[in-house]
C-alpha cells in the first residue's frame, strides 16, 4: 500500500463558488476514491487563499471587516464540497495560524539559504491576476492597458523581497526533462518551457501597499506575495515545518490538480520555491481546461454563470458528477449543454446501466427466487464478454493514473453496451423453459459483469453505486478492485430491484 496526496487549488474567496471550482476538486476526488478503492492510504487536500490586495478590496465593497468577509466566504467552499460529496481529508485556510507560521518558516528557510533579497520593484500589476507582466505582454485598448488574461493593469513601484527565480531557471528545465510527466497535458507543459527558455527574472514576493496578508518575518512593513502564502498550503497540511509530522509521509504530493490559468505558478514558482529551501517537488501538475455555457463565454456580465449547486438540485449530484467528467477530455476546454447531460443521464445511466441491472436483477428475481445463481463456467458466447470485463479494472486504472477521466468512463461504458448486447443475444427470459441451467449461468455472468461496474463505478457516482451494489448484495466489505476476485457464494440473497436513475422527460 502507498501513499498518496492529491490537492485541488484553494479557491481565491472574493466569490462564490462556480462550475470551475466544482470540476476542479470533482477530478481530485475520484482521483482520490479510485486510489482508496485501490487499497492506498490516501490524503486530499482543498481550502481558500484568503490573502491579497483582491481580498482585501472586495471586503471593502462589501463593507465588512477582511477577516469576516473571508469567514463568511470561505463556508461557501466548504459547503460546496459537502454538496458535490468530496471526500477531502482536510480543508485548509490560509488565514489559519498553522499555515501563517508554515508560510514564515519557509521564508526564514529561503533566506538562511540566501534565496530572497530586498529591493525594489517597478513593473506592469493586476490586481485581479495578483501578478506583474512584462511590457511586451500587454495590449492597449481606449488607454487601457490589459494583461493577457484580460486583467487591467497598473503600473507600480514599491519596495520588495525578491525571490532569486533566475537562479533556478536551468534546474527547472533540467527538471522538466527529467521528469516528462511533471506538466499535464502537454500543451501546457510545451507552454511553460516555452517560457521558461525565454528567460526567468527574480521574483517580486512581497508587498507594502496593503496589510492582509502574512507578515514578513523581522519587516512588519511588508506582507508576503499572495502567490508564495498559497502555494504554500499543500506543505501547510502536510505539517511543515515539522518534517516529523504524521501527515509529512504524503510529501510530495502526487497530482495538483489547478486550472490552465494557474500552471505557470505551480509548475515554475512553486518547484522552484521549494527546491530552493531543500524541498523535493511535487510530483505533478495537470491543469484542465475552461467551460463555456453554450457556446458563450462564462461571466457575471452575461448572467451565465453556473451555479453547481442548482445542477445537482436539477439532475441530482450522481448524474452531474458523471456529466462533468464524461463529457470532455479533462484539460481541454469545454462547453456546458442541458441537452448534452440530459442526453448522457437518459442514455447511458438510466437505458443502458440502469435498465441492465434492472432487468437482469429482476430476472434473478423471477426465475432464481431473488437469490444469486451458481458461478458458471464460459460458455459459448460467454468468453468476449467475461474477457473484457476481467481487463476493465486495469484499464480504467491506466486511464485515471494519465487523468484520462473521460477514457476511464468511456471504457467502462463499451463495455455495458457489449453487456446490454449480451443479454439480448443469449435471452435468458426465454431459456427458463429450455435450458434453465444455462439461464442461471447467463444471469449470473451478467451479474458478475454488473459487480464489476458498479465497483469501477463508485469514485464516479458514490451514492448511487451504494446502492446498486446493495441491490447486487456485495456486502460493504466486498466494495474494493481486490474484492472483484472473490465471486459471492451461490444463494446469495438478493433485494427485489429499484430503478437507479431518474430519466428527465423535459429536454427544453
Amino acid at each position: 500500500m502507498a501513499t498518496v496526496y492529491l490537492t485541488t487549488p484553494i479557491y481565491y474567496v472574493n466569490d462564490r463558488p462556480h462550475i470551475g471550482h466544482a470540476y476542479t476538486s470533482l477530478a481530485t476526488d475520484v482521483l482520490a476514491r479510485w486510489k482508496r478503492l485501490e487499497g492506498h492510504e490516501v490524503f486530499f487536500l482543498t481550502g481558500t487563499d484568503e490573502h491579497g490586495q483582491k481580498v482585501e478590496k472586495a471586503a471593502q465593497d462589501a463593507g465588512m471587516d477582511p477577516q469576516a468577509f473571508t469567514d463568511q466566504v470561505s463556508e461557501h467552499f466548504r459547503d460546496l464540497a459537502a454538496w458535490m460529496g468530496f471526500s477531502n481529508d482536510d480543508f485548509i485556510r490560509t488565514t489559519e495560524p498553522r499555515h501563517k507560521a508554515a508560510c514564515q518558516a519557509l521564508w526564514e528557510e529561503l533566506v538562511r539559504r540566501d534565496e530572497i533579497y530586498l529591493g525594489h520593484y517597478e513593473g506592469w500589476y493586476a490586481v485581479r491576476d495578483e501578478a506583474f507582466y512584462g511590457a511586451d505582454e500587454l495590449v492597449e485598448r481606449d488607454g487601457v492597458k490589459y494583461a493577457p488574461s484580460g486583467a487591467p493593469v497598473a503600473w507600480v513601484k514599491e519596495p520588495s523581497y525578491f525571490f532569486r527565480l533566475s537562479r533556478w531557471q536551468d534546474w527547472l528545465l533540467k527538471y522538466y526533462e527529467e521528469n516528462p510527466g511533471f506538466i499535464a497535458p502537454s500543451s501546457r507543459r510545451n507552454e511553460v518551457i516555452s517560457f521558461v527558455k525565454a528567460g526567468l527574472q527574480d521574483l517580486s514576493i512581497s508587498r507594502t501597499s496593503f496589510k492582509w496578508g502574512v507578515p514578513v518575518p523581522n519587516d512588519p512593513q511588508h506582507v508576503m506575495y499572495v502567490w508564495l502564502d498559497a502555494l504554500t498550503n499543500y506543505i501547510t497540511s502536510a505539517g511543515y515545518p515539522d518534517t516529523q509530522a504524521p501527515r509529512w509521509k504524503f510529501w510530495p504530493a502526487d497530482v495538483h490538480f489547478v486550472g490552465k490559468d494557474i500552471v505557470r505558478f505551480h509548475a515554475i514558482y512553486w518547484p522552484a520555491f521549494l527546491a530552493a529551501a531543500g524541498i523535493t517537488p511535487p510530483k505533478r501538475v495537470f491543469a484542465h481546461g475552461w467551460w463555456t455555457n453554450e457556446g458563450q463565454k462564462i461571466s457575471k456580465s452575461l448572467g451565465n454563470v453556473i451555479d453547481p449547486l442548482k445542477l445537482v438540485e436539477e439532475f441530482g449530484l450522481d448524474p452531474v458528477r458523471y456529466f462533468l467528467l464524461r463529457e470532455v477530455p479533462f484539460g481541454n476546454d469545454g462547453d456546458f449543454q442541458r441537452k448534452a447531460l440530459i442526453g448522457r443521464l437518459n442514455g447511458e445511466l438510466a437505458d443502458a446501466l440502469g435498465n441492465l441491472a434492472n432487468r437482469t436483477l429482476s430476472l434473478i428475481q423471477r426465475n432464481c427466487g431473488g437469490a444469486l445463481p451458481a458461478p458458471a463456467e464460459a460458455g459459448e458466447g460467454d468468453a468476449e464478454l467475461l474477457g473484457a470485463i476481467a481487463a476493465l479494472p486495469r484499464r480504467v486504472a491506466a486511464h485515471l493514473d494519465a487523468q484520462e477521466f473521460h477514457l476511464a468512463l468511456e471504457a467502462i461504458m463499451a463495455e455495458v453496451r457489449a453487456a446490454n448486447g449480451y443479454i439480448t443475444v443469449q435471452q435468458p427470459w426465454a431459456l427458463k423453459k429450455t435450458d434453465p441451467v444455462r439461464m442461471a449461468a447467463v444471469l449470473r455472468h451478467l451479474h458478475s459483469a454488473l459487480r464489476v461496474f458498479a465497483t469501477l463505478l463508485q469514485p464516479f457516482m458514490p451514492a448511487t453505486m451504494a446502492a446498486m451494489l446493495d441491490q447486487l448484495g456485495v456486502p460493504e466489505q466486498a466494495r474494493g478492485l481486490s474484492a472483484l476476485s472473490a465471486p459471492l457464494p451461490e444463494g446469495t440473497a438478493l433485494p427485489p430491484p429499484a430503478p437507479l436513475f431518474r430519466k428527465i422527460e423535459d429536454a427544453a
